[in-house]
This record gives structure tokens, sequence and C-alpha cells, in this order.
């Protein structure tokens, strides 16, 4: 699963007016060759956050990975997604046309989602018993599987809408789901995959500042 490319920092510095981006801080410039070091503090190098997560280490969440492969080395921003649901344990429910899965390995590259807010123990308590329950449904019976029409996001997101009926919660169709909590995920997960893959390539990845002519942006 590549674990270990998910795990190198992408950092970026200042330098040379420009933002540079790179998976450590070099002693020298690689636009210019001139030392790096900065006596200013506000000059000092940012950690780049990923969005992407290790999903057995995520409780009660609506996980996303590509269908095959990683994000980072084979998603094109088009390719097919799968999704999950995980468990307090980590344990990954899915839905396939082999019926419901329950994986503690494979979701180590993902864009996660999370369904419980923080000090809910009532409902977390009973997260596992809900999530097994479900899968057990006859709905989610492997002949039943349809690709388009009946599928992992179809299991996952009437999971989460029974969840919401028991909190007494409006559900959520599709659409509404998707917009407001995959696609910023999406973006922001293209957005850093680019970025991860040219410094991947290049070692570096530098861009002007928004305004060249002051001293920081």
């Amino acid at each position: 699963m590549h674990c270990a490319e998910a795990k190198r920092p992408l950092i970026k510095f200042d330098h040379c007016k420009m933002s540079i981006y790179s998976f450590g801080v070099p002693q020298r410039c690689p636009l210019c060759q001139q030392d790096v070091g900065s006596a200013r503090l506000e000059e000092a190098p940012i950690s780049i956050s990923s969005p992407l997560t290790n999903g057995h280490r995520e409780t009660c969440s609506f996980l996303l990975r590509p269908t095959q492969g990683t994000f980072l080395r084979e998603y094109d921003g088009q390719a097919d997604l799968h999704v999950g649901i995980t468990s307090t344990t980590g344990v990954v429910y899915h839905y396939t046309a082999l019926g419901v899965q329950r994986d503690r390995a494979g979701w180590e590259q993902s864009l996660s989602v999370p369904l419980v807010q923080p000090g809910l123990f009532a409902l977390m308590d009973q997260w596992d018993k809900y999530l097994e329950d479900f899968s057990a449904a006859g709905a989610w019976l492997p002949h039943r599987y349809e690709e388009d029409h009946h599928n992992c996001y179809s299991y996952a997101l009437t999971f989460v809408n029974c969840v919401l009926s028991i909190e007494g919660k409006a559900q959520l169709d599709k659409s509404e789901f998707t917009e407001k909590y995959v696609l910023p995920r999406t973006r922001l997960a293209s957005k850093y995959i680019t970025l991860h893959r040219a410094v991947e390539e290049h070692g570096f990845y530098a861009i002007d500042w928004p305004h060249p002519e002051t001293s920081r942006p």
C-alpha cells in the first residue's frame, strides 16, 4: 500500500521570493544554490498536513479510497472510489459483489469523514452493534449487488442515514452528502496529490509569491 510514501511530510519554505515545497529543508536553495537558513521566525519552514489518513486508525467514520491502487500512486481524479464505514476499532465494513467485507488492512491511505461528534458516548457504545446488525440485513447479500445502483456507496450512505434517523436528524440524499462531505475532501486531496507527485518527480516544486514585490506574501 506504499505506506512509507504517505508518511513523508511535505515542507514549505520561502526563498528567492518563491514558495518552495520539498520532502525536507535542504541546506541550499534548489533555485539559487545559496544557504536556505534564515534568522527570521516568520520564514521558518512549514509542514503541510496531508489529507490522507490511515483508515484503520479512524473510528466511526466514512472512508474513501481508490478502487484500484492508492491515492498517491494511481489516482487521477477521475478513477472510481470505493467507500466504507469504520467500526470503533478501525475495522472497515464495505459492500462488494461478495457481500459485506470487514477489512483490518488495505485502507491505510484513505480520506476520512468523521460521523460521530465528540462526546456522543452513547452512540459510540452502540456503534459496532448498529454496524453489525445493519450489515447482516438481506439488502446486502452478494446477489443484491449492482455496480451502478446498489453498491458500496448505497451501503455506506444508507447506514449513515440509519444513524441520523436514530439521532432524530434529517437524512441526506446522495448528492447532498457528496457535495457537503465528499467533494471538499477529494478536491483537497487532488491538490495535495499533484503537489506530492511534482516534488517526488523533481525533488522540489516552486511557485511565485502572490505579490513578488513584497518581502512576504
